[in-house]
């Protein structure tokens, strides 16, 4: 990061905790970025002439006498179009071998849209995996989380999505991610040659945690060139938000901020909302979509960090492994996507709102059938029937690993309805099941 003209050099730290460093100073901005005994550093407090910094590699050798200058700017990335297809660290600097990026510096960090400009997201976004496509469909401008256990493979369902995704360009903030994955991510992108719409921000755990922070900012002002310049439709993966959060707590612990829930900052709702609201569809064609992995800690979606993001974020998709069919589904009941109705039936054909309701219920009796029979009571021929249509409908449509499109998924449903019931049974309109009906 290259540094300009520097303001005065200070010599002399007030107090210094493991992530953070104190000192008085005079015309300093939040956000700004430092240079502490040659790391970087960011302000993240200002308390009259007192200013505390965080070091993005920790404090551990720094003397209270280090030189400390502030570049009198935030953190910057330079916006052209040959981002496309490259690999950046949480700086904005290449990882991938590849030169440096010309093009225009813009800070990162910036508000979020007015909402004059903004318009109601319409534009049905298909990513080929039909427990989203069918059931919790997509759209442009919208902000939605995938809620996931640790051990489930939700970055290779963020690559999928990457890859299918009808969008202009796809960007990647990856926060945490191990070695192992940021190869996955850079293999799968190469060998579909899909790297020419592809952007990734990474912080492996090799890095500091705190240089995490900077990841969502770095991925959405990329998002905002290519939405607001270049008019273009955005889809923004970010992976993964806990660690995000926890990289926020690091922080503000060591300012011996007093924690609230779950030793989460009291800023936490105000930190995500900062980078959720980035999701918008513009008049002029252009948007932000957003999709962000928030891993639960033994399932538990009451945690501050799911807890904030189900208050900010239009519905969640819930991963979970089904046990009949050893294939993670995107789970039909802890799923939703609160602005499907804009567009399913609209977008897509007529029959997919009653459709998705009808396979939804009678999912839902295989639930109760499956119940009964934990319990040992007898099956009717219809539990039986559910259970079998149950099964198929996990492994030909809820699967992660089911790629086709939205009139396949239809179909597909509609096989299965003929094969396992009733007209009666189904209970869609009549003029549907006449001219979808497959016997």
């Amino acid at each position: 990061m290259e540094s300009q003209a520097f303001q005065k050099v200070y010599t002399k730290l007030t107090n210094i905790t493991k992530a953070t460093v104190t000192l008085k100073a005079e015309g300093v901005g939040y956000d700004e970025i430092a240079s502490v005994h040659g790391r970087l550093a960011q302000v993240v407090k200002i308390m009259g002439n007192e200013i505390t910094l965080q070091i993005f590699e920790g404090t551990e050798g720094i003397p209270t006498n280090a030189e400390v200058s502030f570049f009198g700017r935030p953190p910057q990335l330079k916006v052209s179009n040959e981002l496309a297809g490259r690999f950046f660290n949480a700086f904005g600097d290449p990882i991938d071998g590849g030169p440096e990026i010309q093009g225009e510096v813009r800070d990162i960090g910036s508000p979020s849209v007015n909402p004059v400009r903004r318009m109601q997201p319409s534009n049905l976004i298909a990513t080929g995996i039909a427990g989203i496509d069918l059931n919790n469909s997509l759209v442009s401008g919208q902000k939605i989380p995938f809620f996931a256990d640790p051990d489930q493979p939700y970055n290779q369902v963020m690559a999928m999505v990457a890859l299918r995704a009808k969008t202009d360009k796809i960007i990647l903030g990856g926060m945490g991610l191990s070695n192992d994955d940021y190869l996955y991510f850079k293999n799968v992108f190469d060998n579909a040659g899909a790297l020419d719409r592809i952007i990734s921000f990474v912080n492996t755990t090799e890095n500091p945690p705190v240089e995490r922070l900077l990841v969502p900012d770095m991925a959405l002002t990329a998002a905002e060139y290519f939405a607001v310049d270049k008019n273009e439709s955005v889809l923004v993966l970010l992976t993964d938000m806990t660690l995000y959060a926890d990289a926020l707590s690091i922080v503000s612990n060591r300012m011996d901020q007093i924690p609230s829930k779950d030793s989460m900052p009291g800023s936490l709702y105000s930190d995500l909302a900062r980078i959720y609201e980035k999701a918008v569809q513009f008049p002029s064609g252009g948007s932000i979509t957003i999709i962000a992995v928030t891993t639960l800690s033994g399932g538990d979606i009451t945690h501050a960090i799911p807890d904030n993001t189900g208050y900010i974020t239009e519905g969640q998709l819930f991963l979970r492994r089904d046990s009949e069919i050893g294939k993670v589904i995107v789970d039909p009941f802890r799923s939703l996507s609160r602005l499907k109705q804009l567009v399913i039936g609209k977008q897509t054909r007529p029959d997919h709102p009653q459709v998705m309701n009808a396979a939804i219920r009678l999912y839902a009796d295989a639930a109760n059938a499956r119940t009964k029979l934990e319990n040992g009571f007898d099956l009717t021929d219809y539990d039986e029937r559910t259970l079998k249509f149950a099964r198929e409908y996990s492994d030909r449509l809820l699967a992660i690993d089911v790629n086709v499109d939205t009139d396949t998924m239809l179909d597909i449903a509609w096989e299965l309805f003929g094969r396992y019931f009733s007209k009666a049974e189904v209970a869609i309109r009549e003029s549907l099941v006449q001219k979808y009906w497959k016997n």
